[in-house]
Order: C-alpha cells, then sequence, then structure tokens
C-alpha cells in the first residue's frame, strides 16, 4: 500500500572509475532510469583521455591538456561526479571509502581498470620506457626527439595488457617518425611478443599487421618475451638469447589496483583479476558487479569491450528495478581501430561470446576508416559529457 504524498528515494549506483566502461554506464542509467536512480561516478583523476590519445602524444605532438577531457564538463542528467580515491571497498557490505567521504550505495560497480607494474620485469624501470601511461607517453616523446639511430627493442612484457594492436601500431608510427627525421636507415626496430600472434582471434587482422610490418623492415618475433633488463649493458634476456638494444620500449605487466586485490573481489579470479560471471558481469556478491580492465571477462583489455559490459550491466540493474525478466547476457562485442601510419587506419570488429566461438573480421586501412574513428571519438565526448535531452529536444 503506497502512502499518498511520500516521495519514493531514487535508488543509488556507485561507479567506481570513469573510464570506457564507468562512463557509458552512467550514460546508459542516466537515460533509461531517469529519476529512478542516482549514480554517483568516483575517479581519482580530473579527466578522461582517451588510450589511443597517448599516441597522439608520442607521435603528433598534442599535449595532455589538449587530449584530456574535464570532467567538470559531465552534465548527464541524475549523475554526479567526484573526484576521490578509493581507498577501502567491501563487496559483501558494497561500502565503499574514499579519501573524503564513505558510500553505501545499492548498487555497486568497479570499473577501476588496470594498473601496471613496470618492476614486475627487473631492470625496467631503471632502462625502459613505455607509453601506456601519459607520464610514459610524454617521458618517451622527449627521449625520442634526442634519438639519433640504433636498435630499438618493442616488447610485450606480460598478457593480457590493454589494447592489443597498440605495440605493433606503436612500432608502425614509430617507423614513421623516424623515416620523417631521416634516420630510419640508421634505426632497427624490432618488435617482441609473447603472443603466437599479434591478434590471435583474428588470422586476417595477424597477417595484415605482420605484412605491414614487414613491409616497414619491422622485426617480429612471435612467442619471444623479455623477462629481464640489464640497464648498465642495455641487454634485454629472453628464453632464447640475450639481445642488444640502444632504446627499449616496454608494455608493461598489468595488474589491478591495489584497492582491489585488498578488498577480496580477485578471489577464484583468473590470474589474479575480479572474478564475475561472464554473462552477467556479476561478482559473487549481491548488488556488485565489475566491468573493463579490472575483471576476468574473456574478452581484450579494450575499451570498447567495457563499454559493452557496462550496457549489459544497465540493463541487468534496469531488470532489478522493475521486476522484469533477466535480459540478455553480456556478448563481448568492439570495434578496435588500428592505426596504421600515414594517415591510414583499419579496424576489427570483434564478436567474442555471443556465438559458438569467437569472430573478428578485418577491415583494411584506409582514410575513411580514419574519419570513422575521428567521429567515434567525438561521439563518446557528446554521449558521455552531453545531456542528451538538449539535443533531441526532450526534457
Amino acid at each position: 500500500m503506497s502512502i499518498p504524498g511520500k516521495v519514493r528515494t531514487p535508488t543509488t549506483v556507485l561507479i567506481l572509475g570513469a573510464g570506457f566502461g564507468g562512463l557509458e554506464l552512467a550514460a546508459c542509467l542516466s537515460e533509461s532510469l531517469p529519476g529512478e536512480v542516482r549514480v554517483i561516478l568516483v575517479d581519482r583523476n580530473a579527466g578522461f583521455t582517451f588510450g589511443f590519445s597517448k599516441l597522439e602524444i608520442l607521435f603528433r605532438d598534442r599535449t595532455p591538456e589538449s587530449v584530456r577531457v574535464s570532467y567538470r564538463d559531465l552534465v548527464l542528467p541524475g549523475v554526479e561526479f567526484r573526484q576521490e580515491q578509493v581507498t577501502s571497498i567491501d563487496p559483501q557490505t558494497r561500502r565503499v571509502i574514499t579519501d573524503r567521504t564513505s558510500y553505501d550505495p545499492d548498487f555497486l560497480v568497479v570499473a577501476l581498470g588496470a594498473d601496471y607494474d613496470p618492476a614486475a620485469t627487473p631492470g625496467f624501470v631503471a632502462d625502459g620506457h613505455e607509453y601506456y601511461s601519459i607520464q610514459g607517453a610524454c617521458r618517451l616523446r622527449d627521449r625520442l626527439a634526442h634519438f639519433d639511430g640504433g636498435t630499438v627493442l618493442i616488447s610485450v612484457l606480460s598478457v593480457p595488457f590493454k589494447c592489443p594492436p597498440a605495440p605493433f601500431e606503436g612500432a608502425m608510427l614509430l617507423h614513421e617518425l623516424l623515416t620523417r627525421r631521416g634516420i630510419r636507415d640508421r634505426t632497427r626496430i624490432h618488435v617482441l611478443t609473447p603472443m603466437d600472434a599479434p591478434i590471435p582471434v583474428s588470422a586476417d587482422t595477424s597477417a595484415a599487421l605482420v605484412d605491414a610490418l614487414a613491409q616497414r623492415g619491422i622485426d617480429y618475433s612471435p612467442g619471444r618475451r623479455v623477462h629481464a633488463l640489464d640497464p648498465e649493458n642495455h641487454i634485454a634476456a629472453t628464453h632464447t638469447g640475450d639481445l642488444a638494444y640502444d632504446l627499449f620500449i616496454g608494455i608493461p605487466t598489468h595488474c589491478v589496483p591495489p584497492v582491489v586485490e585488498a578488498s577480496g573481489l580477485t578471489v577464484d579470479g583468473a590470474d589474479g583479476w575480479v572474478h564475475v560471471d561472464p554473462q552477467t558481469l556479476a561478482t559473487p556478491y549481491p548488488g556488485v558487479y565489475a566491468i573493463g580492465d579490472c575483471a576476468d571477462a574473456p574478452v581484450p583489455r579494450a575499451g570498447v569491450f567495457a563499454e559493452n559490459a557496462a550496457r549489459t550491466v544497465a540493463a541487468h540493474i534496469a531488470a532489478q528495478l522493475h521486476g522484469t525478466p533477466t535480459p540478455g547476457k553480456y556478448l563481448g562485442q568492439g570495434s578496435c581501430f588500428i592505426e596504421f601510419g600515414e594517415g591510414l587506419v583499419g579496424k576489427v570488429d570483434a564478436d567474442f561470446l555471443s556465438g559458438p566461438k569467437p569472430v573478428a573480421p578485418f577491415v583494411a586501412p584506409s582514410t575513411e576508416l580514419a574519419a570513422e574513428k575521428a567521429e567515434f571519438t567525438a561521439m563518446r565526448i557528446r554521449r558521455w559529457f552531453t545531456d542528451q535531452r538538449t539535443v533531441t529536444g526532450n526534457s
């Protein structure tokens, strides 16, 4: 029996992490459950940066400020952004403590991504570079400004890692940069990876990348992992022998953030990641989900898959609130753009979970796909940072 005049308190959804997954989930809930949910979006950073923008910083003279979108610009109805550092997560009670306050939400979604552990590879901190962080991309950009030729090793140091095409994009864009500077002929670029193929799920994409490396004179060693560096002698150790280098660029080992590991959410998770039901992204704890790079869903670590996961979780939250049948399962679908240099961009359309086996057809690089990637970026910014009611004219 309802009480006349009683105002129903909105359900609180707390989202930890404002990357691809967190932003898309906030947008979905704002759009599909207006007035029914209060969404609190927490992130330690002041703004959002697309992962591929680090290549823009490294190779195309973009500044970190120019590729960052401030969370102050986020105006989604029913969504509050809080810049805070998460210090504790109790999944049993859904209590979250930050450096400023505490929360006890009705639903908790962990989307804190993956951290990097450069110290996991001995010698890497002292003598290696990376471009997976903004700071690392800036540091490597400055190093390349003074690079005058020699051997460059680009090595994937551990699997899984974010954005599987990124090591190969880095190699091709480095080739383009050094060619433009006139020092490519005195530089050897060598890509090493523990994987047997660049993109194991897609033979066509892998073949295209291997062929592109060969056309550019870039050496490629699949199934070979660098397990340590000798900073004094600039030697990389592998199981099949040592390699000398003048510049070492590594894709650092990835791990869950310490606060997530301390929460117990990684118990029974694959390789130390948060354990989730691959169909719903639910953890073993009621009302607690995990999406994106921190979860052990059987998909690559990439923003588009976190985005797809966010839509699944939003639908499941809505079904629980409305008492409607459980919606469809997580499909693990997403399109990844791949930079080939010279203004050309390729694409792989991946579908990991909807059929009997993963499929990932490849679309050859073109300037048209470069324009599509630019529009992909603009569309996400509009969706995540704009009140769509003002766009459509609805109130």
